[in-house]
């Protein structure tokens, strides 16, 4: 019989799963699964951060819906991918981290980079687990895409000693495990969703607010139904934006504040009554409201606020139950469709607003006219990404996004420095789209040398960075508490990031001028190689205020 090498072993695991790319930096202690890899076709990506690879791993499962996988080495290799997977599974992202380990031979015997991985990793993941034999790394793959997919998904860890991956084993007495998950998912009580169903009924201004959770729905197609039917206004959140079009007739963007405080049932579907929904207060929720929550989770349901109806189930799957129970016409009582109307006014007021600053010719750039002209070079399969602060806050109120998968941002964690990694990963997977990363100046200077890595690998993304000389987003609140002399560590300088990405290889252009950002874009588009666009912004009012803690 044949003997395979433990690398070998690990790579066919992946390429059961069905695995194309992993995204690595390189390590001895790895560097056997690199092997394998060529062999069964799948692409070693690689990184200048493990950040970056932890990074690029959620950014696949974000615009796939299928776990993206990182591979790291031992010690600092695994701790600098620790950022990317606290990001992952805060946001719920399935995704495998494979990590290496000295020979397990020598286990608490000061090997290089040993340390436990395994602890480290258990408070940021669904599961963490070392294997402990060769002939076993196959059946521990099959567990970690088990885990991370099943139920409520998250990351996963799983360490590999070295000496298991450079063993050989013979073929024979290797597990390569089928049929070992499922793809069912989880109903909503019947009875729970009853009591939900009449609520909505008999609600005259209802509000749905659309989470995370839909994107890894199985019943994903239940959604438009289940709007046409109750016709109510749909605010999304996380990676539910895109799940309805912008011309939706009811979707909307720009009054959920009002909604949410004005409404008399509320609807919120796979998303955690956190910071971004002010925990489910009445500073953000009309306390009176009625409030029905679906989740996956049912820890979270009811986390912050009284709720009314709780339901645990997938979002697709208790929309189409919901829509099931519906007997009256589509499209929504009278009461709901005339308050359809008020907030379709309150959403067109709201962008007339805006208008002047989307249109001002102001040098320097007005941060609304450079997001309108980014939204007008957008089409229908471009994937977005925002990396930053206060200017991807501003480019979130702008930008139309046209199909789910196609927004990523930091997610609830907040994470600055994920545009590389997600923008590689998206590239990759979807080579006939545009891929933007929408910075800041601060994010850009997290991770800005894998520019290097996408001039070597011809991954071809465009940066763009609201370049306003500061951390904007704190600078703000900063100045306003304690005044502009005492607003330290801000404070930027108009540096010429176009020319760092030159030179590392790729095309970079700088823009002072409102009437040079449109060729700006296009010439970036058109570079064939990676492209950054630093544009100088001027002070803005449209976020003054906004805070988030």
């Amino acid at each position: 019989m044949s003997q395979l090498h433990g690398g070998r072993i690990v790579a066919r695991a992946l390429k059961n799963e069905g695995v194309t790319h992993i995204f690595t930096l390189c390590g001895g202690h790895v560097m056997s699964i690199y092997d394998g890899c060529l062999d069964h076709d799948i692409r070693v990506v690689d990184t200048r951060h493990e950040q970056t690879s932890a990074h690029a791993a959620d950014g696949w499962s974000r615009v796939t819906g299928k776990p993206g996988v990182a591979v790291v080495t031992a010690g600092p290799g695994l701790t600098d991918a620790v950022t990317g997977v606290a990001s992952a599974w805060r946001a719920n992202i399935p995704m495998l981290i494979i990590g290496g380990q000295g020979p397990h031979a020598l286990c608490d015997k000061g090997s290089l980079q040993d340390m436990n991985h395994v602890e480290l990793m258990r408070p940021i993941t669904k599961w963490s687990h070392s294997v402990p034999e060769a002939s076993r790394l196959a059946e521990y793959v099959s567990m970690a895409f088990r885990i991370a997919t099943t139920g409520v998904p998250g990351p996963v860890y799983l360490e590999m000693p070295v000496d298991f991956l450079f063993d050989s084993v013979e073929e024979s007495k290797i597990d390569f495990p089928t049929g070992y998950r499922t793809e069912a998912t989880i109903a909503g009580d019947p009875v729970y969703v009853e009591r939900a169903y009449e609520l909505l009924r008999a609600a005259q201004r209802p509000v749905a607010l659309v989470g995370s959770q839909l994107f890894w729905s199985k019943r994903r197609e239940a959604y438009q139904p289940f709007v046409e039917q109750f016709g109510l206004p749909i605010y999304v959140n996380g990676q539910g934006r895109g799940s309805l079009p912008p011309d939706h007739p009811n979707y909307f963007h720009r009054t959920r504040k009002d909604a949410l405080r004005a409404a008399d049932v509320i609807l919120i579907f796979g998303t955690p009554l956190d910071f971004r929904l002010g925990y489910g207060r009445s500073s953000h929720l009309n306390p009176d409201a009625k409030l029905i929550q679906v989740d996956l989770d049912g820890g979270e349901i009811g986390r912050n606020r009284h709720v009314d109806v709780g339901i645990v189930g997938d979002t697709g799957l208790v929309m189409a139950q919901l829509t099931a129970l519906a007997s009256g016409a589509a499209g929504g009582s009278a009461a709901v469709r005339e308050w359809v109307r008020e907030l379709r006014g309150k959403e067109s007021a709201r962008w007339e607003q805006m208008l002047p600053d989307m249109q001002s010719d102001a040098s320097p750039i007005n941060p609304l006219r450079l997001c309108k002209e980014i939204d007008d070079v957008l089409d229908d399969d471009s994937i977005v990404i925002g990396d930053g602060g206060d200017f991807v806050a501003t480019a979130a109120s702008v930008l139309r996004i046209a199909k789910i998968g196609q927004w990523l941002d930091p997610g609830p964690l907040g994470t600055l420095g994920v545009g590389p990694g997600y923008a590689m990963a998206a590239k990759l997977a979807r080579p006939q789209s545009n891929v933007f990363i929408i910075y800041g100046d601060g994010a850009f200077g997290l991770n800005a040398m894998e520019f290097e890595a996408c001039v070597r690998q011809k991954i071809n993304i465009v940066g763009i960075i609201g370049n306003d000389a500061a951390w904007m987003q704190i600078r703000r609140g900063q100045v306003e508490f304690y005044g502009q002399e005492r607003a330290v560590a801000t404070k930027l300088a108009f540096t010429r990031y176009d020319q760092v990405v030159e030179a590392l290889g790729g095309h970079g252009e700088y823009v002072e001028e409102p009437k040079q950002i449109r060729p700006a874009l296009e010439r970036a588009l058109g570079a064939g190689k990676p492209a950054l666009v630093n544009v100088r912004l001027g002070v803005s009012e449209f976020r003054k205020g906004a805070m988030s803690i």
